[in-house]
């Protein structure tokens, strides 16, 4: 029951673009077709589940037995960008179009702050390592499910009649602002 409801705040609740504001590049840049949305929400959920397990094997292992936790942002930055690369290899090989569809957005992985703030959090919430996988996997869902209802919004939006000062930026961060206000709905499930 304790995943079950950690599944729920993080996919919904505590949405970690919508509520918790990390990732918002990313958001606003991949979200104009469902397509692209779709492979990105799938390599960013494998580098943050991936991610957290790595970081966290790291924490417990290096950082905390040696105490130097002070190494650990720059410590998980670079495990983070050593995953990103094997991700954007694998992909060259396995998927080219979806890595040609991709393009510039896969590197952004790099710099995602949702990778990191994931893996920083599952060690300040002082969860287990299965504590920790079942919440990167859920933060993860929760940013492609947000990213995915975001770039269908913004198709439809892309036929629609808008008024020109509107087109574009503006009228994205209006339409972000109230699926966050949609995602609101859900505090006090959990």
């Amino acid at each position: 029951m304790e995943y079950i409801l950690m599944f729920i705040a993080a996919v919904f609740v505590n949405n970690i673009v919508l509520a918790q504001f990390l990732g918002i590049c990313p958001f606003l840049g991949v979200s104009q077709r469902v397509s692209t949305a779709l492979g990105m929400a799938g390599a960013v959920t494998f580098v943050i589940t991936l991610a957290t397990i790595v970081t966290f094997i790291v924490q417990k292992t290096v950082l905390d037995p040696f105490q130097i936790g002070f190494m650990q942002t720059i410590a998980f930055i670079l495990i983070i960008a050593a995953l990103v690369q094997m991700v954007e290899i694998i992909l060259k090989k396995v998927s080219p179009s979806l890595y040609q569809a991709l393009g510039v957005f896969l590197p952004l992985i790099t710099t995602n702050c949702t990778v990191l703030g994931v893996a920083i959090m599952v060690i300040q919430k002082e969860y287990n390592l299965m504590q920790s996988v079942v919440f990167a996997a859920s933060t993860a869902l929760g940013f492609g499910l947000a990213l995915v209802i975001f770039a269908g919004i913004r198709e439809q939006l892309a036929l629609a009649d808008i008024p020109k000062g509107m087109k574009g930026a503006p009228v994205s961060l209006i339409t972000a602002g109230i699926l966050a206000m949609a995602f609101m709905g859900f505090s006090g499930i959990v």
